[in-house]
């Protein structure tokens, strides 16, 4: 990118899961992480992709005479791409009439985003919402969040920042002022296991977790409010051990500066992308926690010491219905 500010995976609008009333989300490319579980796979790679939707393929094979690089083939079971070869060129994306070829990310300039998301400013005002930054991880692009928070500050708008940590203490000192909520991910606290779930140690998350509790705690009485979340992963963070420690760590190091702890519950809805971009995803035929499960780890969190009022569950159980005690 040059003259384009930021590059995004996809805007989400009425949102209610990142960040007080309605909000709209937007999601960045680029992750300093790879996270096993990755929700949004499409958003890891800072550069572009291209992903093949075989719903959407009417089979012409339009694609396959347009590429270049001669990365295309029909297959038996649909289109077969060789990433290797694929030099994210786009002809397949212009020549596909029903866009079952796309990229994976658009490019925006700063003033383009910034009308996008205003577009939602009577329900931001509605509803107490706001606009979030996620990812991906926007640290990755932190010339993009300042500049976008500042103008929505001047706006009256919201803003929250959702990260995982994994980023230049650089980056985050340049967005935190102009953020009135930052969503934190703390995974695993164990920083061996965290490097074998996400491909790095925790030792730079934990540290900039610091950085933004000493902002919060020298702007006492303003704007900046601090929620943990930390989702549920069967075989990974769900186990007694893993919340116990967080909650504790969190109550012995932050318990002044975090409004919120969040236990998100495991869900399974982006199979999908990981079979547009071609990728098997371990967790494929995880099913949802069930409630008892999901009881259980809450308890194991406050046996950490937390305080039970500022602890939440949210996202699905088993059955379909909300997650349990202190859900939202």
């Amino acid at each position: 990118m040059t003259s384009l500010a930021c590059r995004t995976i996809e805007i989400i609008r009425g949102g209610s899961h990142d960040g007080p009333g309605l909000r709209t989300t937007v999601f960045l490319k680029g992750c300093s992480l790879d996270c096993r579980w990755c929700q949004n796979p499409e958003g890891i790679a800072f550069g572009q992709e291209v992903w093949w939707e075989a719903r959407k393929c009417i089979r012409c094979l339009e694609c396959v005479a347009a590429c270049p690089a001669q990365a295309l083939a029909a297959g038996a079971d649909g289109l077969l791409l060789d990433r290797e070869r694929c030099t994210q060129c786009g002809a397949c994306v212009a020549a596909c009439p029903a866009r079952a070829m796309t990229f994976t990310g658009r490019d925006w300039s700063l003033d383009a985003l910034l009308k996008e998301v205003l577009k939602d400013r009577d329900y931001y005002r509605a509803f107490g919402g706001g606009v979030t930054v996620s990812g991906g991880e926007p640290l990755g692009q932190p010339a993009c969040v300042a500049a976008l928070f500042r103008r929505l500050r001047d706006e009256n708008v919201h803003t929250a920042l959702d990260t995982c940590g994994q980023a230049a203490p650089e980056a985050l000192a340049a967005v935190l002022p102009h953020a009135d909520l930052v969503l934190y991910d703390i995974k695993l606290l164990d920083s061996a296991r965290h490097r074998e779930f996400t491909g790095r140690g925790n030792e730079r998350i934990l540290a900039n977790l610091h950085i933004v509790a000493e902002h919060i705690r020298a702007r006492a009485g303003g704007p900046t409010a601090l929620w943990i979340r930390t989702p549920l992963i069967p075989g990974a963070t769900a186990t007694a051990e893993n919340l116990a420690a967080i909650g504790r760590y969190l109550r012995e190091q932050f318990a002044d500066v975090v409004r919120r702890w969040e236990l998100c519950a495991f869900n399974g809805a982006c199979n999908r992308k990981y079979e547009r971009l071609g990728r098997e995803w371990p967790y494929a035929d995880q099913p949802l926690l069930d409630s008892r499960t999901i009881a259980a780890l809450r308890e194991a969190a406050l046996a950490g010491g937390f305080p039970d009022e500022k602890l939440v569950v949210s996202g699905l159980v088993a059955k379909g219905e909300p997650a349990g005690p202190g859900s939202r």
